[in-house]
Formats: C-alpha cells, sequence, structure tokens
C-alpha cells in the first residue's frame, strides 16, 4: 500500500516591492481541499513566497500529525532551489528559522511550477493571494512611513 502524501500548492504575491503583500495556499488531502491566505501591510514578495510554503506546513502538520509524506508546488524558483539546490540563505533568515521545524521527519518532495501559466491550483493560490494584498493594501495606505521597515531592518528615523 502506497503511502499517503498531503499535495500543497503556493503562492505569495506582493503590490510592489517591498509593498502589501499577501501569501495563498490550497492543501490537498484525501481528496479534500483546504484553502487559506492573509498577507501583511508592508513586505516583499519573497517572504511572501515563503511564507505560503511556511503556513500549509504548519497547517498540515496541525491538522495530519502523522504524516509524514508532502508534495509541495511553488512557482518561486528561489524557495525550491533555496530547499533542493542548497543555495544559501541570506535574507528573510527569521522565515527560513520558522520554516526549519516543519522539515524534520518528513519526506518533502519540491516541485516548482512555471507562474502565470495556466495551472489551475498555482492560478487559485494567484489570485486569492492577490485580493488578499489588495486587502492589505488598504491598511498599507494608512500606516505612518515610520511603520515601514521589514523584520530584521533597523526602522528609519526622520
Amino acid at each position: 500500500m502506497l503511502a499517503m502524501s498531503i499535495q500543497i500548492y503556493t503562492d505569495g504575491s506582493c503590490l510592489g516591492n517591498p509593498g502589501p503583500g499577501a501569501w495563498a495556499f490550497l492543501l490537498r488531502v484525501e481528496g479534500k481541499e483546504v484553502r487559506k491566505q492573509d498577507g501583511e501591510p508592508y513586505t516583499t514578495n519573497n517572504r511572501m513566497e515563503l511564507m505560503a510554503v511556511i503556513e500549509a506546513l504548519k497547517y498540515a502538520t496541525e491538522q495530519h500529525p502523522d504524516q509524514r509524506n508532502f508534495e509541495v508546488y511553488s512557482d518561486s524558483t528561489w524557495v525550491i532551489s533555496t530547499l533542493t539546490k542548497n543555495w544559501k540563505r541570506k535574507k528573510n533568515l527569521d522565515l527560513w528559522e520558522l520554516l526549519t521545524p516543519y522539515l524534520f521527519d518528513k519526506k518533502i518532495t519540491w516541485n516548482w511550477v512555471r507562474g502565470h501559466n495556466g495551472h489551475k491550483e498555482n492560478e487559485d493560490c494567484d489570485v486569492r493571494a492577490q485580493a488578499e494584498a489588495q486587502r492589505q493594501n488598504k491598511v498599507y495606505q494608512k500606516m505612518d512611513a515610520r511603520e515601514l521597515h521589514l523584520p530584521g531592518e533597523d526602522p528609519v528615523l526622520f
């Protein structure tokens, strides 16, 4: 009998880079699908691509704690290559640290998919991430410039 595998599709989006951004995932297990998305008013596209993977693996681990087999699909060359080709982790170290515990004791197959190319699940995540980024833009528009800094950056002092 083949071991069950959880399929995870992810995408991140950012209006400007940095700017308002969002992530989305679609998780499929035993024919059932779960969709989730969220965002931040000031972030980068790479952060949102990585957050999509983190949030998906976090959710999958919480909901299916005994599951060890995962297939992750992302259109982020940066995320996939960092995890499969050992690209050096130079930025967003806080997020790589968040991801690390979700990698232990799992067999994860990392798959790159071409974005904006008709891949049904990737398109679904893309549409939801873009819509959430638009919602985050409303928060961003109300922010004071002194609040605009990314984790690991020193805030700009005026």
